[in-house]
């Protein structure tokens, strides 16, 4: 036991520089899904309850759509391989854990969109009668009912997608992204040291671990919903 200790501690830095290129990536990401996803998830909602009647936003409702489905069906190392040509042109590189993010944010984007729209989908019609019966704009129906109405099924969802993000990000070596999965590849698993491999897999769980639980306790203290 001493020794793998021993062993563990020798790649202490290597292991916490994996661990900021893995929030680094993270946190671009799903900043990137807040900012846009969810805006996006909120018109595909509003279309399919026939809230909007003009030809612009059914356009862009359908246009939003097939990019949530295309990204979302896309196999997600063939799509990171897909992009590097655009990754390169937009950041100027496509090596680095900038770069790792980029393909990322598409990924987030697209699945915070669909989560968002179904977790809006479970907001009573009533709520939305009542906002159009006291006369509110479209920014006042999103802000004061739909997201105060769903807010805790949001951070589920955000939580979900999340962890969905850790996921994708191991293999974010292939970019030279670097994180917690590559890792565990390079200094675990091709160089034969397990020790290391299943030590930075159980971090990775106790990671995720610790996500669900802190987007679980935000999601039911914000449920106002309990009846205790």
């Amino acid at each position: 036991m001493s020794d793998i200790i021993l062993k563990i501690s020798s790649y202490q830095t290597e292991i916490m520089t994996a661990l900021s290129q893995t929030l680094v990536m993270i946190i671009i990401s799903m900043t990137a899904a807040l900012v846009i996803g969810l805006p996006m998830g909120t018109i595909m909602y509003l279309k399919a309850i026939n809230y909007y009647k003009s030809k612009k936003m059914t356009v862009v409702s359908q246009v939003i759509n097939l990019y949530v489905d295309i990204i979302r069906s896309f196999p997600f190392l063939l799509f990171v391989v897909s992009i590097i040509p655009f990754t390169r042109f937009v950041l100027g590189t496509s090596f680095g854990t900038m770069a790792a993010a980029f393909p990322l944010c598409f990924v987030a984007i697209a699945n915070y969109a669909r989560m968002s729209e179904q977790a809006l989908l479970d907001v009573p019609r009533e709520t939305i009668e009542l906002a159009k019966s006291l006369g509110t704009t479209t920014r006042q129906l999103v802000f004061n009912f739909l997201y105060v109405e769903a807010r805790s099924s949001l951070v589920l969802s955000f939580t979900t997608v999340t962890i969905g993000m850790v996921s994708y990000s191991t293999i974010m070596g292939v970019v030279g992204g670097g994180g917690i999965g590559d890792f565990a590849i390079r200094y675990g698993y091709q160089t034969y040291e397990y020790e290391i491999m299943y030590t930075t897999i159980i971090v990775m769980i106790i990671s995720v671990i610790l996500i669900q639980k802190t987007g679980t306790l935000l999601a039911n203290y914000l449920d106002k919903r309990k009846i205790f």
